[in-house]
């Protein structure tokens, strides 16, 4: 059950991630609203995963999920370029969460 709520947490960090292109630098009041609710939620749920999951990888594949799916929703939605270095570093990130999980004790 940790790791699907860590799984949720780390796709909380994608729509806190996103949403802070949305608020404009917080002057947007629903966005900044949306995405401080995203960024409590999400921590909270990393923080509850983390009851029964090692602290370092626990933080390792939240981090490693925000910044893949964020990077994922950049080229989707703001067209930023998916260049093979960027895949590349993504499947390396991919790969370590993987590795994390298949290590883990829990």
């Amino acid at each position: 059950m940790s790791w699907l709520i860590l799984l949720l947490a780390g796709i909380l960090e994608i729509v806190w991630a996103i949403g802070l292109k949305y608020t404009e630098g917080f002057t947007r009041l629903w966005p900044s609203l949306g995405t401080g609710a995203a960024m409590l939620l999400s921590v909270g749920l990393l923080g509850l995963a983390m009851k029964t999951l090692p602290v370092g990888t626990a933080y390792a594949v939240w981090v490693g999920i925000g910044a893949v799916g964020t990077v994922i929703l950049g080229i989707v939605l703001f067209d930023e370029p998916a260049s093979a270095g960027r895949l590349l570093s993504m499947a390396l990130i991919v790969a370590g969460i993987i590795g994390l999980k298949l290590a883990s004790p829990v």
